[in-house]
């Protein structure tokens, strides 16, 4: 419990410094982002109306540390302003209606390319100087480095664009409303998402598989897998019963990390896809300079990686019992 509560309260500072750092950067910047959504109006607009939506939007007047606890008050009541591009419309429901779709495409992409490049790490490492070794791991670096925009603009016009066997755009057909008690709309929002979710899972499956690799190589002249061997334990069982199993932890809080940045989105398969999730929420905020979203989008990406670094450092203390020991 010792171990919990340590990691929950550098966890719960890391929020407050967090906090701190996106109350104090849109603050920072010369004007604000209510006299800038009026600067190219073409008509006059009078300054008691300036005034009216700053008050509205929360960027009043007053002493620094008064707009500070006020927005620690809101932070940690929900109440996470209005956005400015699409007033009236809330910063929570804006976000809520995007973290669904982001959450599927890119939760699901690194999911999958963790497995996957696991699995194959771990064959990599234990045939290594093989010709799959050979093979494998140089082809997955080489598809690492290439951008994410190449990838997927290749994938769209070889089979959106020119093969015609996918949608190029969108969560689901234009124009059906979403019924997520049909069948039949399941299908269709797979389909859509087919291109993109490919694009996302191979752009990250080289450095899974590398990592893996590594630190099985690591492992695989330790004296317990020596003994392992000479026990005549067969070799499936040694390699995931003793090898991945201690290979994997470092792989966790690389898996963690990946997931907290995954609530961001895949920009640039959301924006070439014209995918309806947070990423392309972000453009949009940074285009028209709406603070109040991009403050609630960065807060949100904030709460997601504590969250799952925390989730890490749990599952870790599970699969390492020397942990355990040492927590008591």
């Amino acid at each position: 419990m010792g171990f919990f509560f340590r990691r929950l309260s550098f966890y719960f500072i890391a929020l407050i410094f967090a906090a701190t750092l996106n109350f104090i950067l849109p603050r920072a910047m010369p004007g604000d982002p209510v006299t800038m959504m009026f600067a190219n109006a073409t008509s006059h607009v009078s300054p008691e109306r300036i005034e009216a939506m700053k008050k509205l939007l929360g960027f009043v007047d007053g002493p620094l540390y008064e707009q500070y606890f006020s927005y620690l008050a809101n932070i940690f009541t929900g109440q996470w302003g209005t956005s400015i591009k699409f007033y009236p419309l809330s910063v929570n429901d804006l976000l809520g209606s995007a973290i669904g779709w982001s959450l599927f495409l890119t939760g699901t992409a690194v999911v999958l390319s963790f497995c996957i490049g696991s699995v194959m790490g771990i064959f990599a490492a234990w045939r290594r100087g093989s010709y799959y070794d050979t093979f494998i791991s140089p082809s997955t670096l080489v598809v690492q480095s290439i951008p994410s925009v190449v990838i997927a603009m290749l994938v769209m016009f070889t089979f959106a664009i020119g093969l015609e066997w996918f949608p190029i755009g969108n969560a689901y057909t234009s124009g059906t409303t979403p019924d997520w008690s049909s069948w039949a709309f399941y299908k269709d929002v797979m389909y859509h998402a087919a291109l993109p979710l490919l694009c996302a899972t191979v752009s990250q499956i080289g450095g899974f598989l590398i990592s893996m690799r590594n630190n099985m190589i690591n492992l695989l002249n330790e004296d317990f897998i020596t003994m392992a061997k000479a026990k005549g334990l067969s070799e499936h069982r040694v390699i995931f019963n003793y090898a991945a199993r201690n290979a994997m932890l470092p792989s966790v809080t690389a898996l963690s990390m990946a997931l907290g940045t995954a609530i961001s989105g895949q920009l640039i398969v959301e924006m070439i896809f014209n995918y309806p999730g947070l990423g392309t929420v972000l453009l949009n905020a940074i285009h028209a300079r709406d603070y109040q979203v991009l403050q609630g989008q960065l807060l949100l990406m904030t709460l997601f990686m504590l969250f799952f670094n925390f989730m890490a450092d749990l599952l870790i203390v599970l699969l390492d019992p020397r942990l355990r020991k040492g927590d008591r």
